[in-house]
């Protein structure tokens, strides 16, 4: 995150991992956990106004309290007070305070002034990468979605008690994510680096014991680092948590790809090949 004081009171928020919101370098994240949750869904969507409703809704669902608009107000003015206190704690400053917790209509704004934000930087680079990928430029686009999952640092907002509307933007997060990590891998495949990456979609395929892109990516992986029967494996575990997990069998290019490994199909082996579930 961006720590250079030079450049005046600049806010930095990372939200892929615990929450870090900080001015200057300062952190300004409270301890309790409503204003906290408040700042994270703020932070979150930095220079954008979040409606107060969508706040209530982030902070009580559905069930708001009666005196959900004053309590708000009140969560608003503890964080002012925090930022105040945090960036000078002998003067508060809370004139600043306002200027980066902002009132807009029937909504409330956190100024990032400049600063960065890793959620928007790993959209913008996620795009770029996959931009470049269409286009044909395979070592960009690799480097592009690679600084892109990078950028995470744990789980999303793992430090909070996030309500339904964060859990709403997490999922939609990591789905994206997913997506980065799957079309990352399928063009390292194409690019000849699969051992680069066997141990990586290992991993991944742990996790996730009933993703099919993944475990496809996997199977071929090990098939290419000569390891065939750890990859004949794979698509028995597979097979065995889609059976138990989900009452169904891997999809039919799975069985293909299986088939070709049993055989010991030649054309595995060309960077030219293609999982055609990715």
């Amino acid at each position: 995150m961006h720590n250079d004081s030079q450049q005046g009171d600049a806010m930095d928020v990372g939200v892929l991992g615990a929450l870090q919101v900080s001015v200057d370098g300062t952190s300004v994240v409270p301890t309790a956990p409503k204003p906290r949750a408040l700042l994270a869904l703020l932070a979150f969507n930095m220079d954008q106004v979040v409606p107060s409703r969508t706040i209530c809704d982030e902070l009580w669902g559905e069930t708001p309290p009666k005196s959900a608009a004053t309590t708000l107000q009140t969560y608003i003015l503890q964080l002012r007070r925090t930022i105040a206190g945090e960036l000078s704690p002998l003067a508060p400053d809370t004139a600043r305070a306002k200027q980066l917790l902002t009132t807009r209509g029937k909504g409330y704004v956190l100024v990032g002034e400049g600063g960065e934000c890793d959620v928007a930087e790993f959209d913008r680079l996620a795009s770029a990468g996959m931009r470049r990928s269409e286009e044909g430029d395979s070592q960009a686009a690799s480097e592009l979605l690679r600084r892109a999952t990078d950028l995470w640092y744990g789980e999303v907002l793992v430090d909070v008690e996030t309500g339904p509307v964060l859990e709403t933007e997490i999922m939609r997060l990591k789905e994206r994510r997913r997506i980065v990590v799957e079309s990352r891998v399928q063009i390292d495949l194409a690019l000849g680096r699969h051992n680069s990456v066997v141990d990586e979609l290992s991993a991944l395929a742990v996790r996730d014991r009933t993703h099919e892109g993944l475990h496809g990516q996997l199977m071929l992986a090990q098939y290419r680092c000569g390891r065939r029967t750890h990859a004949l494996q794979t698509f028995h575990r597979l097979r065995t948590s889609l059976l138990n997990e989900l009452g169904l069998e891997p999809s039919p290019w799975l069985h293909r790809l299986q088939q070709m490994i049993l055989d010991t199909d030649p054309v595995l082996a060309s960077e030219e090949y293609r999982l055609v579930s990715c």
